[in-house]
């Protein structure tokens, strides 16, 4: 069973403010969705495969192959800053 302890101390660290109003609608929420999940504990699994997905999927993409971009002077002619056909981007570590 979710308190309002349980709620204010998740809202803690989410840094989160809420209100009494907020503070009971969200245990009553956060109950009830707990309640549910018992439910689902609830189930005979018993056989039943694990799965990733519940339909098959396969990988729909095309073959990954290098090709010549043409548009490279383009799209460089929009960045703010170029340096020897690359993005010049600032240096983000030591």
């Amino acid at each position: 069973m979710i308190t309002v302890k349980d709620v204010e101390n998740v809202a803690k660290l989410a840094r989160l403010e809420l209100t009494d109003d907020e503070k009971q609608k969200f245990t009553e929420q956060l109950d009830n969705i707990l309640d549910y999940f018992n439910q689902l504990n609830e189930l005979d699994t018993t056989g039943v495969e694990p799965l990733s997905h519940p339909i098959p999927i396969y990988n729909v993409m095309r073959e990954d192959s290098p090709t010549e971009f043409k548009e490279r002077e383009m799209i460089l002619n929009n960045a703010p800053e170029e340096e020897d056909g690359y993005f010049r981007v600032p240096k983000i570590s030591e």
